[in-house]
């Protein structure tokens, strides 16, 4: 039999696939924006004859009624990293979090921490050799995939067709559902004249030949409008987005002085539009990665000259660095700061950041996010060993072989103008300065 016959023999409708799942089991739920829309649905309809099954995810987007107030009772979600659409749903008790870095997620699949029964994953349709892409999200999912006892696939035309460490082969898939509609989009985040500011702080701090983790949002999106000059970038990165392909249009990102898979991008995921759906479709210059070799440490560290930029909700006067939560309401995850931060410290050369902008608005009023204490109950993700550089609008902290006092006098310099002689009373107070 050929692969294109098995294909045929496991075609199955979303609620034929659905019904393979059985109460108490353990199932595992592709993120971002490649999560299988039309078996979510049929699991939600589904979801009253079942007890007890644990849904566990990373990162979505869109949609999320299996989260729904009452759902909880049939599915309830087990989350490794809170996304806006299931924030409330933990906050409230009706669903879990599991604090956990990126990079080890799919070892606890694999080593047996958190056993899978079923997987629902959504792949390209497969190559002339029955190898289907994962596409824009390999990370977490192939190991995921690997790992469960069901395998349910959603074969999408409109999934790109991604290269790397990135196939699974249809004879691995347990049930098959043909769909074809098009991918979530997630835009770019805003350049504002703030994030302008950060970026260009950040820029200068990037050599040429350096290599870049960045995430999403306004201040990533405008570090990579500020590097237009530099020559010979490179990126190793658990996401990216749409603002990586005008650089690469420009020639300023070639990989050429990457000294681990030179002349390639390395990625887990990605999140943005179809631009970013195109660029990336059968792109030699792209190779996906699944996270526990993306987010480890140990081989990020061996990119030469690694810059990593990540963000901040707030930062205390010795350097501890909170962006789970806010207080004790979670907000986020760990996500990968603490395995960049981490390898861009032990790289030759290595710049690992946090950038933030010096101020929030809470309640119509602009608060510091440089404090001299955390909030109660905030989660500490980098802590003041593992923090470099903390970059905001107003320059530049390394805080690296500091000491309490150098560190509090240099936040405080770069904190809101408005804020620093309250921080520096304060610091008085905890014997800071």
């Amino acid at each position: 039999m050929n692969w294109s016959d098995i294909y045929r023999n496991k075609i199955a409708t979303p609620e034929q696939a659905v019904a393979t799942i059985k109460s108490g089991n353990r199932v595992f739920l592709t993120g971002n924006c490649s999560v299988p829309q039309m078996v979510m649905a049929a699991l939600v309809e589904h979801a009253p004859q079942l007890s007890n099954v644990e849904i566990v995810q990373v990162l979505t987007v869109g949609n999320a009624d299996y989260v729904a107030p009452g759902m909880e009772k049939h599915l309830r979600v087990n989350t490794l990293f809170v996304s806006d659409n299931v924030r409330q749903a933990v906050n409230e008790g009706r669903a879990d979090f599991t604090p956990c870095f990126l990079g080890e997620i799919p070892n606890l699949f694999k080593n047996g921490q958190l056993p899978l029964d079923v997987a629902l994953i959504h792949v390209a349709p497969p190559d002339e050799h029955g190898f289907c892409s994962f596409g824009i999200e390999v990370g977490v999912t192939k190991t995921a995939a690997q790992s469960a006892k069901i395998v349910i696939a959603e074969v999408n035309p409109n999934m790109p067709r991604t290269l790397g460490d990135a196939f699974i082969h249809i004879s691995k898939l347990t049930h098959i559902v043909a769909v074809d509609y098009p991918l979530p989009e997630l835009s770019m985040g805003e350049t504002t004249d703030l994030s302008r500011k950060i970026a260009r702080h950040i820029a200068a701090m990037i050599p040429d030949g350096a290599t870049l983790q960045m995430g999403i949002g306004g201040i990533p999106d405008a570090v990579l409008h500020e590097l237009t000059n530099h020559k010979h970038l490179g990126v190793h990165t658990e996401m990216f987005s749409d603002g990586l392909i005008a650089l690469v249009d420009r020639g300023v990102v070639d990989g050429e002085m990457k000294s681990l898979h030179p002349g390639k991008i390395i990625a887990g995921f990605m999140l943005g539009t179809g631009r970013l759906y195109d660029f990336v479709n059968d792109n030699p210059i792209v190779e996906m990665h699944p996270t526990e070799y993306v987010n480890d440490p140990f081989i990020i560290s061996r990119n030469d000259r690694m810059v990593a930029i990540n963000s901040a909700i707030e930062i205390d006067l010795t350097g501890q660095v909170c962006s789970d939560s806010i207080g004790p309401r979670l907000y986020s995850g760990v996500g990968g700061q603490v395995d960049f931060i981490y390898g861009a410290s032990r790289s030759k050369g290595g710049i690992p950041i946090i950038a933030l902008p010096s101020t929030a608005t809470v309640k119509g009023q602009a608060v510091s996010k440089i404090v001299s204490q955390l909030k109660l109950g905030a989660g500490v993700v980098t802590t003041r060993n593992h923090v470099r550089y903390i970059v905001t609008e107003h320059g530049v902290a390394d805080l690296y072989a500091k000491n309490l006092r150098q560190r509090a006098r240099s936040l405080i310099d770069i904190a809101a103008p408005e804020f620093r002689e309250d921080l520096e009373r304060k610091a008085h107070e905890l014997k800071y300065l």
